[in-house]
């Protein structure tokens, strides 16, 4: 999935859904980069992409904050 297609259907929940969405983001960073440090290297392109989308939820959320 693209990532423009990801940012509009972030745009579409509400904020308390997005902070659901955060911590489950939170959470599975932390099993990621616990599995990249056990030297799976196969996490690493989950991990950059999992921190950028949730860089897009946080701004997201920050934007419906404000409104």
């Amino acid at each position: 999935m693209k990532s423009k297609e990801r940012t509009n259907k972030l745009r579409d929940l509400s904020v308390d859904e997005l902070r659901v969405r955060e911590g489950e983001m939170s959470e599975q960073m932390f099993k990621l980069r616990f599995q990249w440090a056990m030297g799976q290297t196969e996490t690493l392109n989950k991990l950059r992409e999992l921190r950028k989308d949730r860089a897009r939820l946080l701004t997201i959320m920050r934007e419906k904050s404000n409104d």
